[in-house]
């Protein structure tokens, strides 16, 4: 281990000075120690909203789609090509969204993001250039 910080920036900028000063930086690591899962509730998942999202995502869906479709549609049909494709997928994708979360009984009646975080973070380095890193880092 070449050093070790409790802030991820810290670690990344050794790794770009290193890198600055020329270092072979393939053979660093950035290792989290002390890694735990969080998890954010973001709010109350009911059916009506997860049909929302499912709306949403399909009318994505159905952008792509419809733009691919479109390019090859003659005159001003593209348009709408794309619109049809957008309010067909997202649709289904309300519906779909509604019977996912209907078939959850009620088990996970709450929206969230997880992240991974670490305690702290160590800067490894391949031992052939142990030596030659530390003395470079002595110097930041």
């Amino acid at each position: 281990m070449l050093r070790e910080f409790t802030d991820y920036n810290q670690a990344q900028r050794l790794v770009d000075s290193l890198s600055d000063d020329k270092f072979p930086v393939e053979h660093l690591r950035i290792v989290g120690l002390g890694v735990r899962t969080e998890e954010q509730i973001t709010g109350r998942m009911t059916k009506g909203r997860a049909a929302l999202a499912g709306a949403a995502g399909g009318a994505w869906f159905g952008v792509l789609f419809g733009v691919l479709i479109g390019l090859f549609a003659p005159g001003a049909i593209w348009l709408t090509v794309i619109l049809g494709s957008v309010a067909f997928a997202a649709f289904w994708g309300a519906a779909f969204g509604f019977v996912a979360h209907w078939a959850t009984r009620g088990k996970r009646d709450f929206a969230s993001i997880q992240t991974i975080k670490a305690d702290r973070y160590a800067v490894m380095v391949d031992a052939q250039y142990y030596t030659e890193a530390r003395n470079l880092a002595e110097k930041i």
